[in-house]
């Protein structure tokens, strides 16, 4: 075989393997997020071995594979996917929503944990992690965001806090350890509503009657 034939044959090889690409990973998307929600986790696996990205969002609401596997309970896929190359924790689906921000509005301690072990951010402008666990009512969560620097009276876009939130769900426990760690349960929101005002509005009584001996013990009533 000449020089100029075995470059020939080179480039005519080149160029196979790079149109079959695309094909190769033909049908990956719709594959990636049935196989995220479905928690098959090998099969996420070999498609990120086949150069799928896996910061890839869905079409409907902006979701990563790791977002869908998470409200899906597919835990396998989530760890695959946690601990893919390149992955990025802090992707915001649509409605702004991170991974940790998912995890913990759905009460997934574990999930949650992994997430920041693997440096997911706790901090950030408008709603987060800490508002989500806060208006579920799960302690385990709030103290864990907590214990990682959350910022305890962080503002939505609407200036609610996540003391707020408990309040207005009716979480009285909660209400209490946000209270305990230091929040400011005489923030208002854009509609000049304290923390009181929200439980009062859901018939929270005791929630909004202990709240309001609370303040008026510590002389800011």
């Amino acid at each position: 075989m000449t020089p100029s034939s075995s470059v020939a044959r080179t480039l005519v090889l080149a160029l196979a393997l790079a149109a079959s690409a695309p094909v190769a990973l033909a049908g990956a998307y719709d594959d990636f997020f049935r196989a995220a929600k479905l928690n098959d986790a090998k099969e996420v696996q070999t498609l990120i071995a086949r150069g799928f990205d896996p910061n890839t969002q869905d079409e409907a609401r902006g979701e990563t594979g790791l977002m869908v596997a998470l409200r899906e309970g597919s835990m396998e896929t989530f760890q695959v996917l946690l601990n893919a190359p390149d992955i990025n924790l802090e992707t915001r689906a649509r409605n702004g929503d991170t991974a940790l921000m998912i995890a913990s509005f759905l009460g997934n301690l574990p999930a949650v944990k992994a997430l920041l072990d693997k440096g997911a951010q706790v901090n950030r402008p408008g709603w987060t992690a800490l508002h989500y666990a806060a208006a579920i009512g799960n302690n385990d969560i709030v103290s864990l965001l907590l214990e990682q620097h959350a910022y305890i009276d962080a503002e939505s876009p609407n200036k609610t806090t996540p003391i707020m939130m408990a309040a207005r769900a009716g979480k009285i426990y909660t209400v209490k350890l946000l209270l305990d760690e230091g929040a400011d349960a005489t923030l208002k929101n854009d509609l000049g509503m304290t923390a009181i005002d929200f439980a009062e509005k859901n018939n929270f009584k005791d929630i909004a009657e202990g709240l309001t001996a609370r303040l008026r013990k510590a002389g800011k009533l």
